[in-house]
């Protein structure tokens, strides 16, 4: 995946003045010394010549790799432009989904995006972008001819071939020869495969990410994730119904299946706003709520300390794996393969461990009072063997 950090984005400013050369500095949430850029290649037209410098006048948050961003980055260059048109809400991003979910088109504007993309030697691609920074450019020194404009946007579309081909290449290799019949599947066929859709999944996303959803993207994607090929082969559209997909979903929304009674309390339990969830995920989730309750009163935010966000971003993962590993059982354990189960409660688990790890490491900080770090530590462990006493109990059916 792309290294994208203009959330942790302080200031920075990108010098193309010497033709054929990008240099630049970046200041990053904390880190005293800025990040050093040396890139091959020359920016866009509109800051091809000149001095960008911009600043980002939001609080700051660190990301979670950003210790392995390497302080020099020397490598080529992707798209560099302070004026990259993209869509931006008109109204605050909860508002414009809870329109989104409702069948709404929530208004929005076309917005100047600072988009700043390399491809380096130590990180890969690494990605800022931000309709949000104050920018001031320079006057330009000198000017892109259209040959040495085509150049850039060749090396710049270099630069991206070959990060999709890393991609692809992790997508070949979590493929496997599965069984055909899904029923002879074990919990090894089920990781493999999960691990194969994370692969194309992250192939997909940094393609949505560069490149859009307008039409004119949606050839692009399609091609790059192979899906004319699969359409040249069959013969099919590869066109969804969204109103078939629509009806579907509703359908479902307003005719939910009944939950089994015989396994009340043990595969699902009945929520106070009449949904159903498993005991283990109910756990998780309540856990969850009732630390970000506790941060809150606090003052402390997780997005401004590193552990914290660590540890509670990845708490709040082990509950949504949970709940994706066994919200289902309420109406029968017939209808999910034990493998596919504990496939997925292997994956809850993972993110289970690096939230303690990740509240040891506030715990040797000293972050969290010692009843609210002991709490965690009980629930953390708790929900650990409870995932582990699954795990033997759905390896045996």
């Amino acid at each position: 995946m792309a290294f994208r950090i203009h959330d942790s984005v302080v200031r920075g400013e990108i010098d193309n003045r010497e033709k054929g050369v990008v240099r630049g500095l970046i200041w990053v949430h904390g880190r005293s010394a800025p990040i050093r850029i040396e890139l091959k290649g020359n920016a866009h037209s509109d800051i091809a010549g000149c001095l960008l410098k911009f600043e980002n006048p939001l609080p700051t948050t660190p990301h979670p790799g950003l210790d392995s961003l390497h302080p020099l980055q020397r490598g080529t260059i992707g798209d560099l432009t302070a004026s990259r048109k993209v869509r931006v809400f008109d109204l605050p991003f909860e508002e414009a989904c809870a329109m989104i979910n409702r069948g709404e088109k929530p208004p929005e504007h076309t917005a100047n995006s600072v988009y700043l993309e390399w491809f380096s030697e130590a990180n890969g691609r690494v990605v800022i972008e931000s309709t949000d920074y104050t920018v001031d450019i320079s006057p330009p020194l000198w000017g892109l001819t259209p040959t040495e404009n085509e150049q850039r946007a060749k090396e710049a579309a270099g630069g991206m071939a070959g990060f999709m081909q890393k991609l692809t290449e992790a997508v070949e290799a979590q493929r496997h020869q599965k069984p055909e019949n899904i029923e002879d599947w074990d919990e090894f066929d089920y990781e493999k495969s999960l691990r194969e859709s994370d692969a194309i999944t992250d192939k997909y996303l940094e393609l949505l990410q560069k490149y859009g959803d307008t039409p004119e993207a949606e050839a692009l994607i399609a091609k790059e994730m192979g899906w004319d090929e699969d359409e040249e082969d069959t013969g099919e559209s590869g066109e969804w119904d969204a109103d078939e997909i629509n009806r579907i979903c509703a359908e479902v929304e307003a005719n939910p299946p009944e939950p089994d009674p015989l396994t009340e309390g043990v595969d699902w339990l009945r929520t106070d706003d009449d949904g159903i969830k498993h005991p283990l995920s109910l756990r998780a989730q309540a856990s969850v709520i009732v630390l970000l309750r506790r941060l809150d009163d606090l003052g402390l935010s997780e997005e401004a300390d590193r552990d914290l966000a660590a540890f509670a971003g990845e708490f709040q993962v082990t509950a949504a794996k949970l709940a994706g590993a066994l919200d289902g059982l309420c109406c029968g354990r017939g209808l999910l393969s034990g493998g596919y189960v504990v496939a997925c409660l292997k994956r809850a688990l993972g993110h289970l461990h690096k939230a303690q790890a990740g509240l040891e490491n506030t715990a040797a900080r000293r972050l969290l009072p010692e009843d609210l770090l002991a709490w965690n530590r009980r629930e953390l462990f708790e929900i650990r063997e409870e995932i582990l006493r699954l795990m033997q109990e759905f390896r045996t059916k």
